[in-house]
């Protein structure tokens, strides 16, 4: 396996998220369930989503935890 150029480096500030940002936007952006790219998704490590595009806030962990409730219940 090929090790990538900058592996053992710190990132460069042009790969460094903006927290401030994406924590503003987690608390602001309501998702619009008629917008697919906004709804819960699930890849092969589990729930894919940001911030910044409207997919994973407070709202997708309330309606994964009410999934997750429903189904044990029934």
């Amino acid at each position: 396996m090929a090790r990538h150029e900058r592996a053992g480096f710190p990132a460069t500030k042009d790969l460094l998220i903006d927290v401030d940002k994406l924590l503003a936007t987690y608390d602001a952006v309501e998702p619009d369930m008629s917008v697919a790219a906004q709804r819960v998704s699930f890849g092969t490590s589990g729930h894919r989503g940001s911030p910044l595009q409207g997919s994973f806030n407070e709202a997708h962990i309330l309606a994964i935890t009410q999934a997750i409730c429903d189904f044990r219940e029934s």
